[in-house]
């Protein structure tokens, strides 16, 4: 059950449903944040593919770009997840929920604004595909540090940069962070911080509402649903703080 309302929120977010499911596994089974973010990851990354099926069945993705991004985020996660494992983990877990507060405050700034409306694939020509390995790079050292978050990271980044839309954005992240997830938690649990009995139990009931929170998201309003993934946001890092 917590699995589907984890999977039906990362679905909505696009985020995979990681970033709610680290501080739940922390405060309900008392997880360390080590431990906490390797178990989310194996929830994750069948999520995070159900989710991007899901985008591409709506508008198509810019492949090219996920490929680029997705080859220099595997590249950066395997530094991260090393910093991360030898961390203290209340200063870690510190330190995300500073990172998610500084990503829900733009996210509130962006839900004012008004713009233009716009399909989800919709967006200005880039710079190069430098951009993307740069995203990439950022996504993949956010996502080896706290186990998730790389797609959050690379959202805004390709809202604002390169002027895709939000629902454009959110697929365009979860593509890249697919590679990079993976060898997340591979290096999680080669040191011992993944918890297979509670991990896959969620998987299958994140999986199961993924398509559920999709249909929401491509409903919605591009403004409401920054709004709603500000507010999300926010609430996970005082989930975040209470732990710590």
């Amino acid at each position: 059950m917590a699995g589907g309302l984890i999977g039906f929120t990362g679905g909505v977010l696009g985020i995979g449903g990681g970033l709610l499911a680290i501080p739940l596994l922390a405060l309900v089974l008392g997880m360390e944040q080590q431990l906490a973010q390797g178990t989310a990851m194996v929830m994750v990354l069948p999520a995070v593919l159900m989710t991007l099926r899901q985008y591409n069945r709506y508008s198509k993705l810019d492949i090219e770009a996920a490929l680029v991004g997705g080859t220099a985020s595997m590249l950066f996660t395997w530094v991260g997840a090393q910093i991360a494992l030898g961390m203290d983990p209340v200063l870690l877990r510190r330190i995300y929920a500073s990172f998610i507060f500084c990503i829900s405050v733009f996210y509130f700034h962006q839900s004012s604004r008004k713009r233009r409306p716009r399909s989800a694939a919709a967006h200005v020509p880039s710079p190069g595909r430098l951009w993307f390995v740069v995203v990439g790079g950022i996504a993949g050292f956010t996502g080896g540090v706290f186990g998730v978050g790389g797609s959050v990271m690379v959202v805004p980044l390709l809202t604002t940069v390169l002027r895709y839309s939000q629902t454009g954005a959110q697929g365009v992240a979860l593509s890249m962070v697919v590679p990079s997830t993976t060898v997340a938690m591979i290096t999680y649990a080669m040191h011992g911080q993944v918890q297979w009995l509670a991990g896959v139990p969620l998987a299958l009931g994140s999986i199961m509402l993924v398509p559920y929170g999709v249909r929401l998201a491509y409903a919605l309003p591009e403004p409401r649903l920054k709004l709603i993934f500000a507010c999300m946001l926010l609430v996970i890092m005082m989930m975040l703080l209470f732990k710590a």
